[in-house]
C-alpha cells in the first residue's frame, strides 16, 4: 500500500479510474478539483440543490438500509447523511435480492417537500417523501405497478399539472431505449387517467440502451437527459421539446472522446446560486463499482447545453479530470467533520451502526443488535446454502477505487487502504464461523471456525463465481484454543481474534489475522485475492457471522470496531 504525493510539473496517476495525464502547474490546480469526487460506488446519481445545500441519492439495488441520502454544501465533498428507506416494501418472501429491488432513483423537492421515485424491475415505480431529508421519510408508495418501468423522473409543470418520464429493462419487459410519459396526480402519487405516451425512441438515432432518464424544464423547453451505449461504453444524450409529449430532438452531449474516463454515465444537473451549472455522473471502475465525477456545464444561445469540456467547439464535451471548483460558499476546500472517507471507520460505541454498513440484503432482528457496551452484536446464519452468495447477513460497506486529490500545490494519489478489526467470537457448536469477508461474483473470507468446544482453525477461504454455485476453497492458517464457559445445554466458548484486510491498489487484497492486537499474520501474501463486483454493485467489504453445519443455537461475534486508514 503505497502514497505518492506527486509534483504538479509530472502528473501520472497509473490507476486508469484515476489517472491525471496532463501537464500541471501550481497556477493551474489552485481552486480546482479532482474527479472521481466519490471514488466509492453511489450507481444512477441524482441531485438537487434546495438553498445553499445539495442532496443526493443513488441506487442501492437489493442492500438495506435503501436508497442513501447525501449531502454538501460545495458539490464535491460528501457526506453520508441518511438513508430513505429501511428494509423492503413489496411483501417479497426472498431475503437476498442480488441486483434487484431499488434502481435508479431520482430525488426532487417541491412545496417544502422532498420526494424520491426509483424504479424496481419486479414490481413497479414507487415514491418515498419527507420535510426533512435528515429526518424520517414517509413510508413508500407504488406509484405505477408493472414490470420492467425503471428510471424515473418527475416534473411539477408550470400550470400546475405533474408529469412522470422513465425507461424500461428489457431483462423483464423485453423492450429498451424508449421512453414513457405519464401524468400524475397533483400529490405525485399516481397515475391518472390515460395510457403512458412514448415520447423518444433512442434506436432510430443509434441512442441504443436509452434509459436513466431525467426530466427538466427551461426557458420554455422540456429537456430529457439520458445516458446511452450501455454502461461501461456509453455516452450521455439530452433530447428537447416544446412540449412535454414531444416531438424530441436530441444530441450527444458528452462522450468519452479523448479521456479516459469510460461511459460517461447517467446523472444530474445541477446548478449553483451563482448561477454556475454542473452534472454529476457516474463512471463504472470495477471491482470498487460506479464512482461519481463532477462535470462543468454550460448552455449555448440557443438552449442547448454541452457538460464537460468541449475543446473542439462541436457541441460534445469531453469529461474532465481537473477542473475550476464550484464557485459556493464553500468552494475553499474544507471537507465536512465527517465525509464518505471518514465514515468507513466505525468504533460501535452507540447502538446505532455508522452510516456506511449496509446489509447484503433486508435487515432482520436477529441479523445483529447494537449495544451501550462498546461493541456490536452480529449473530451466526444458520440457515442451508451453498456459499456466502446465499446468506443474507452480511453487513458490509462500499470500498473506493484508487483516487487523486488537490492539495495545495500537489495532487495527492492514493493507492490502497486498510481496513482492521476486533471482535470476540462466540461459539455453542461445531461450525460456527466469522470474520472479514471482501464480496463479489468472487469472495475471499478471513475466517475463525470452531471445530469443538475448545478449539478453532483459522483460515482463509475462497470462492469464485459464488453466483453460479462456485465451491469454497479452504486454506487452514493456524489452530487457536477456545475459552469454555460451562453451563447449560449448549455450554458457549470464546476467543478473541484480530483481522485486518490491505488493499494494494487495483483491488488486490491481503487478509492478516493476530490473537494480541499487535502481531500481525498474513494469510495469502502469496496470493493476493483480486476483488470483482457483485450484481450491479462494487465489490463490498465487511464483516460474516455464520454456522456451516446448520448448527440450531447460534453463535455470534461482538465486533468492537473496525477502523479504516489511508496511507499518509
Amino acid at each position: 500500500m503505497t502514497c505518492r504525493i506527486l509534483s504538479l510539473i509530472a502528473v501520472s496517476v497509473l490507476a486508469a479510474s484515476c489517472a491525471q495525464t496532463a501537464r500541471n502547474t501550481a497556477e493551474e490546480t489552485a481552486g480546482k478539483y479532482c474527479n472521481p469526487i466519490v471514488p466509492f460506488d453511489y450507481s444512477d446519481p441524482d441531485v438537487i440543490r434546495v438553498g445553499n445545500d445539495y442532496w443526493m441519492t443513488a441506487s442501492s439495488f437489493g442492500c438495506f438500509p435503501g436508497l442513501p441520502v447525501l449531502h454538501s454544501t460545495d458539490l464535491v465533498n460528501w457526506e453520508i447523511v441518511n438513508y430513505a428507506i429501511g428494509g423492503f416494501y413489496s411483501g417479497t418472501d426472498e431475503l437476498v435480492l442480488h441486483g434487484n429491488a431499488v434502481w435508479a432513483p431520482c430525488i426532487r423537492f417541491h412545496d417544502g417537500m422532498f420526494y424520491i421515485y426509483w424504479g424496481d424491475p419486479d414490481y413497479g415505480i414507487y415514491m418515498v417523501r419527507t420535510d426533512d431529508p435528515m429526518g424520517e421519510w414517509e413510508d413508500p408508495v407504488l406509484v405505477k405497478a408493472g414490470k420492467g418501468m425503471i428510471d424515473p423522473s418527475p416534473l411539477w409543470d408550470d400550470d400546475g399539472r405533474v408529469y412522470l418520464s422513465y425507461a424500461w429493462a428489457a431483462s423483464r419487459s423485453g423492450i429498451n431505449s424508449v421512453v414513457s410519459l405519464i401524468e400524475m396526480n397533483a400529490e405525485g402519487t399516481a397515475q391518472i387517467s390515460g395510457e403512458p405516451v412514448l415520447v423518444y425512441d433512442g434506436i432510430p438515432a443509434g441512442n441504443h440502451t436509452t434509459e436513466g432518464t431525467k426530466l427538466y424544464k427551461r426557458n420554455g423547453w422540456y429537456y430529457i437527459f439520458a445516458p446511452a451505449g450501455g454502461v461501461p461504453t456509453g455516452w450521455q444524450v439530452v433530447a428537447r421539446s416544446k412540449s412535454i409529449y414531444g416531438p424530441y430532438e436530441a444530441r450527444t452531449v458528452m462522450a468519452q472522446g479523448a479521456s479516459d474516463i469510460n461511459g460517461p454515465h447517467q446523472g444530474a444537473w445541477i446548478d449553483t446560486p451563482s448561477g454556475e451549472d454542473w452534472f454529476i455522473h457516474f463512471q463504472e471502475t470495477q471491482p470498487s463499482g460506479r464512482v461519481l465525477h463532477l462535470q462543468p456545464m454550460t448552455w449555448t444561445e440557443d438552449d442547448w447545453c454541452v457538460i464537460g469540456n468541449d475543446a473542439d467547439g462541436d457541441g460534445c464535451g469531453d469529461p474532465v479530470r481537473i477542473w475550476d471548483r464550484p464557485s459556493v460558499a464553500s468552494a475553499a476546500g474544507e471537507a465536512p467533520v465527517k465525509d464518505v472517507f471518514t465514515q468507513m471507520s466505525d468504533e460501535f460505541d452507540t447502538p446505532s451502526l455508522g452510516l456506511a454498513w449496509e446489509w447484503h440484503s433486508e435487515k432482520r432482528d436477529l441479523f445483529g443488535m447494537g449495544t451501550n457496551e462498546g461493541y456490536y452484536r452480529m449473530y451466526s446464519w444458520n440457515g442451508t446454502f451453498a456459499n456466502l452468495w446465499e446468506v443474507p447477513n452480511l453487513l458490509l460497506q462500499k470500498i473506493p477505487c484508487d483516487f487523486s486529490r488537490i492539495s495545495g500545490e500537489e495532487v495527492k494519489v492514493v493507492t490502497g487502504w486498510k481496513a482492521e478489526s476486533r471482535m470476540r467470537f462466540w461459539t455453542k457448536s461445531p461450525g460456527d464461523a466469522a470474520g472479514l469477508v471482501v464480496m463479489g461474483f468472487d469472495y475471499a473470507r478471513a475466517s475463525v471456525r470452531s471445530v469443538s468446544a475448545t478449539e478453532a482453525v483459522v483460515e482463509l477461504v475462497t470462492c469464485r463465481d459464488a453466483h453460479k454455485g462456485g465451491e469454497e476453497v479452504r486454506k487452514a492458517v493456524a489452530t487457536i484454543p477456545l475459552t469454555l464457559i460451562p453451563g447449560g445445554s449448549a455450554p458457549s466458548s470464546y476467543a478473541d481474534i484480530w483481522f485486518s484486510l490491505e488493499e494494494s491498489g487495483n483491488g488486490l487484497f491481503v487478509f492478516s489475522y493476530s490473537l494480541d492486537g499487535k502481531n500481525f499474520v498474513p494469510m495469502n501474501t502469496d496470493a493476493p485475492f483480486l476483488a470483482r463486483e457483485g450484481r450491479w454493485i462494487g465489490a463490498k467489504a465487511g464483516f460474516f457471522c455464520i454456522n456451516e453445519e446448520s448448527g440450531h443455537n447460534r453463535g455470534w461475534i461482538d465486533i468492537d470496531y473496525f477502523r479504516v486508514s489511508f496511507p499518509e
